[in-house]
C-alpha cells in the first residue's frame, strides 16, 4: 500500500481536508454501534427521557458495552445500532474535515510557517479548528444524538421519521436555535477532544520517530492513534456526558449545560460523568486507530494519484 512507506511529497491542505473527512466516515462506519451504546449509557438515569416529545421512554436497563448492544438488538432490532448513521456521516464530512484536515494549516499559521511547533501553538490550533468545526456541524451532531438516544420497541412510535424530518421537526418545534442546542458544551468538549487527540497523536508520533527505530509508517501510526484515543477518553468523558445529556434533553428540562451538570451531581453523583466510559474508550480508541491510519494512507494515495496525473499531463 502507498502509506506503508514514508511520504515523499508533503500533502496539500486540500488533500488533508478531503482525506480527513473520508477517513472519519470510514471510522464511523466501523465503530458506530459502540458510539450508539455509549450514548445510551450516558443518557441512562435521566429523570425524564422524552419519547416522541410526549412522555417517558420505557425504562430499559443497560449494563456494560456489549450488554447494551445485545439489549438493543433484542428489543429494537439490529438496525437500532446504526440509528442516526446518516447524520453521523454528514457530521464527519463537515466536522472532521475542518478540525483534523485544517489542523496542520492552522498550526503553521500560528508558528508563521515554522516546522517546529511548540505545545502552545499546537493547543491553540486544536482549539481553533475544534471550535470552528462545532460552529459549522452542530446541527448534524444534535440530530445524530437524538436518533441514537431514542429507545423504541417494535411497532412503537418514533420521534423522527428520518434525518431530513429530524432537521425540519427540530427547527419547527424548537426554532433554529434548537439545531445549535448544546453548542457551548460541545465547543468545550471538542476543544478538549481536538487538543488532546491531535496534540497527543502529534507528540507520540514525533517521539516514536525521534527516539525509536520506528519510521513514519503503519506501526507508528497505530501506536500513536491508540495512545491518543486513551488520553482523549480520560480527559473528555465528563464534558462528553454533559453534552450528550443536554443535547438529548426536552425543551426546558435544563436551563443550560451547567444546570445539566448540577442535576447529574445531585441525582446520580460524580461518577455519572464517567457513564459509558468503556464504550467511549472502545469507540474512541478504535475510531482513532481506524481514522488516523486511514487518513495517513489516503493522504499518500491522493498525493501519489495527483503526482501521476501531473506527470501524464
Amino acid at each position: 500500500m502507498v502509506g506503508f512507506r514514508n511520504a515523499e511529497v508533503p500533502p496539500t491542505a486540500a488533500v488533508k481536508f478531503v482525506g480527513a473527512g473520508a477517513a472519519a466516515c470510514i471510522a464511523d462506519l466501523l465503530t458506530f454501534p459502540l458510539d450508539t451504546a455509549k450514548v445510551r449509557l450516558q443518557v441512562q438515569g435521566e429523570a425524564c427521557i422524552p419519547e416522541a416529545m410526549g412522555g417517558k421512554a420505557p425504562a430499559v436497563k443497560y449494563r456494560g458495552v456489549f450488554g447494551t448492544i445485545i439489549t438493543m438488538v433484542r428489543t429494537e432490532g439490529l438496525l437500532s445500532l446504526y440509528s442516526g448513521l446518516a447524520a453521523g456521516l454528514q457530521r464527519q464530512m463537515s466536522f472532521a474535515s475542518v478540525r483534523i484536515g485544517l489542523y496542520d494549516s492552522v498550526k503553521h499559521f500560528y508558528t508563521k510557517g515554522s516546522d517546529h511547533a511548540g505545545i502552545g501553538s499546537r493547543l491553540l490550533a486544536g482549539c481553533t479548528t475544534g471550535g470552528l468545526a462545532v460552529a459549522i456541524a452542530q446541527p448534524t451532531d444534535v440530530v445524530k444524538v437524538r436518533f441514537q438516544a431514542q429507545a423504541r420497541s417494535k411497532g412503537g412510535t418514533r420521534r423522527y421519521c428520518g434525518t431530513i424530518d429530524a432537521y425540519k421537526t427540530i427547527a419547527k418545534e424548537e426554532g433554529m436555535r434548537g439545531l445549535w442546542k448544546g453548542m457551548s458544551p460541545n465547543i468545550a468538549r471538542n476543544a478538549i477532544v481536538n487538543c488532546t487527540e491531535l496534540v497527543t497523536y502529534d507528540f507520540i508520533k514525533d517521539f516514536l520517530l525521534m527516539s525509536t527505530p520506528m519510521s513514519d509508517n503503519l506501526p507508528c501510526h497505530f501506536v500513536s492513534a491508540f495512545g491518543a484515543g486513551l488520553c482523549t477518553t480520560v480527559i473528555a468523558s465528563p464534558v462528553d456526558v454533559v453534552k450528550t445529556r443536554y443535547v438529548n434533553s426536552a425543551p426546558g428540562q435544563y436551563s443550560g449545560a451547567l444546570s445539566c451538570a448540577g442535576a447529574m451531581i445531585s441525582n446520580e453523583g460524580p461518577l455519572a460523568f464517567y457513564k459509558g466510559f468503556m464504550p467511549s474508550f472502545l469507540r474512541l480508541g478504535s475510531w482513532n486507530v481506524v481514522m488516523f491510519v486511514t487518513y495517513e494512507q489516503l493522504k499518500r494515495a491522493l498525493m501519489a494519484a495527483n503526482h501521476s496525473c501531473t506527470t501524464l499531463l
